[in-house]
């Protein structure tokens, strides 16, 4: 089985997800993003290479230039070749700007190639991986719709709860294919984002399927407009 090595970006205290545990050590103490990325790390021990936590603290980043960011991230990235981001409800603080948060600085130094002793690195992989909420829903990412009196399906993302440089990474192949639906004539179909969505349940299932797609979409970067600046 294809190992990889793999940085998990996240907002580590979250607690506004499905808990993972009874209602009362629930009650002591709610799980958080931090225990979903635990159980990857148990996964990825047995079948990758390495996993790189990003375990930075809710600093604000806003004073600080991107040479030092840069040199906070380098060394969780930088030998990475997947980014998976843990999608949760809180992990963007709206009255923050985007700048001075973790999450979107990971993102662009995931797609930045970057130059140390001679070696450069190529942009990341990136899957972004939904965690449900405490009701066990996912609506407050997206959500899978069905027109009415029709077959069709589509799933529909709330751009609210993510950071600009997620959505500018996603519908952007250059050469995108759609078709036309009563309810919405600009349905995307195959491979139209970079960045791709996936629930925890359903990656839970499969995640091997899911790490070698990212894989794909990478060797196949040069299909989309990619945005690397926060």
């Amino acid at each position: 089985m294809q190992g990889y090595k793999i940085f998990v970006s996240y907002k580590y205290k979250d607690n506004s997800v499905a808990p993972l545990q009874d209602s009362y050590l629930e009650y002591i103490h709610p799980t958080t993003v931090r225990d979903y990325v635990n159980i990857l790390e148990s996964y990825f021990d047995k079948y990758t290479n390495n996993i790189y936590k990003g375990e930075s603290d809710d600093c604000d980043l806003s004073d600080l230039d991107e040479y030092t960011i840069w040199n906070l991230l380098k060394d969780r990235i930088y030998d990475s070749s997947i980014t998976i981001l843990l999608i949760s409800p809180n992990m963007r603080e709206r009255y923050r700007t985007e700048r001075s948060q973790w999450i979107p600085w990971e993102i662009s130094f995931s797609l930045k190639e970057t130059t140390r002793n001679d070696r450069t690195s190529h942009s990341n992989a990136i899957l972004a991986v939904v965690l449900p909420d405490r009701n066990n829903d996912y609506s407050y990412c997206f959500e899978n719709i069905n027109c009415p009196g029709t077959l069709c399906r589509c799933n529909h993302y709330n751009d609210a709860a993510l950071f600009s440089i997620i959505t500018r990474n996603m519908f952007n192949a250059k050469y995108p294919q759609k078709r036309f639906c009563d309810n919405n004539p600009n349905l995307y179909i195959g491979e139209h984002s970079y960045i791709t969505f996936v629930k925890w349940s359903d990656f839970c299932n499969s995640p091997q399927r899911y790490l070698d797609h990212a894989v794909f979409l990478r060797e196949h970067i040069d299909e989309f407009n990619i945005s690397k600046e926060v």
